[in-house]
């Protein structure tokens, strides 16, 4: 997701998003380490996707 739409959100869902990629994250963590993950570039997109939500909530702080 572009910076541009997150900035539209509300805090809430910003938040929410947060706890989902972090969920997921966790998860394809653990595929990795099953050696079941077909796509290791989605771990570091999910970490720039957390890195960018986290900024963005910190900016309307």
């Amino acid at each position: 997701m572009k910076t541009t739409e997150l900035r539209k959100k509300g805090k809430k869902e910003l938040e929410k998003a947060v706890y989902d990629l972090r969920k997921k994250l966790s998860d394809l963590r653990f595929k990795f380490s099953s050696n079941k993950l077909k796509n290791v570039k989605e771990i570091a997109n999910s970490k720039k996707e957390i890195a960018r939500i986290l900024t963005i909530l910190k900016e309307t702080k």
